[in-house]
């Protein structure tokens, strides 16, 4: 009987750390950010950009057969980039910008909670039809990735490398 009370006891403490992470995914329309160096939060992967600052537009299409086009990004550390995202598709669909476990991570707590809201700097929601803007300064060097963490996307192969080369 201890087992049982400390398990419910466990999922119950689990459930109120990630319940107030979740929230409606659904296609509701994320605000747009606004760019504020104050609590701009450096990742292993850079920090989010100053639209005034970016240096170059990359345009990325999303659709419904789970891809991104281009796929395969290089950028010069230091550049800030204005992602201009837009969905193709008929279902929404995300950019996730990230390390591959980080976004591993994402991906497997999306499964577990599909209607869990996010929405950071480093993250574009985009309506079918529409497009979205997203600024990252790309500060550090190395191998990273985005792709669409909707539960069932990343799986089918919506992904795409980032390589951050030295100028």
């Amino acid at each position: 009987m201890k087992l049982v009370a400390a398990a419910s006891f466990a999922a119950t403490l689990a459930l109120s750390v990630a319940v107030p992470l979740v929230h409606a995914h659904g296609d509701n329309h994320h605000a747009k950010k606004t760019f504020d160096a104050a609590s701009a939060e450096q990742k292993d992967f850079g920090i989010a950009g100053d639209p005034a600052k970016a240096t170059r537009t990359i345009k990325l299409t999303m659709s419904d057969n789970m891809r991104f086009t281009p796929n395969r990004l290089k950028v010069r550390r230091g550049e800030t980039v204005r992602f201009v995202v837009t969905n193709k598709g008929k279902m929404l669909h995300e950019l996730v910008i990230g390390t591959p476990e980080e976004l591993q991570e994402h991906a497997a707590l999306m499964k577990k909670f599909p209607d869990m809201e996010h929405d950071e700097a480093h993250m574009a929601h985009v309506k079918a039809g529409k497009s979205e803007d997203l600024v990252w300064t790309f500060n550090r060097p190395g191998e990273f990735e985005f792709a669409c963490l909707i539960p069932g996307h990343f799986e089918a192969g919506m992904s795409g490398k980032i390589s951050v080369v030295e100028r």
